[in-house]
């Protein structure tokens, strides 16, 4: 481990703080092998979608520490710190993995709950009489 990058991946309450090298393609988050921690298909493409984008799924090494949120925004934070890595180790990546839309925060958070509301938008059920 000659060169390894250290970013951090946000997404809704999750951070993800990525530690990139080059290596072999081993992808460890909280010590566990990603497919193990995301069992869900569609998770485990999330996570390798910025290492698929420039065709090095076996040339780097990532090793993930993951705190707070749900599976789904802990590995789109994983996403976002992986494709910040990969530009931060040769920033000739970026044109790929822009392309491939990686390299955008995903904006969206949960909407505060309001008062005389039963959640953000739903309302008590309306009687006439």
């Amino acid at each position: 481990m000659d060169k390894q990058k250290s970013t951090i991946g946000r997404r809704k309450e999750a951070v993800a703080r990525v530690f990139l090298a080059k290596g072999t393609g081993i992808i460890l988050v909280n010590g566990k092998d990603y497919k193990t921690y995301f069992p869900i298909i569609y998770l485990q493409n999330q996570v390798e979608m910025p290492l698929k984008a420039i065709d090095a799924l076996d040339k780097f090494d990532v090793t993930v520490s993951l705190d707070g949120g749900g599976t789904k925004g802990q590995a789109e934070a994983v996403k976002l710190g992986i494709a910040r890595g990969l530009i931060a180790l040769n920033g000739d990546f970026r044109p790929n993995l822009k392309l491939a839309g990686v390299l955008r925060r995903d904006p969206r958070r949960v909407e505060r709950k309001k008062p005389g509301k039963k959640k953000a938008r739903k309302s008590f059920q309306f009687s006439k009489r």
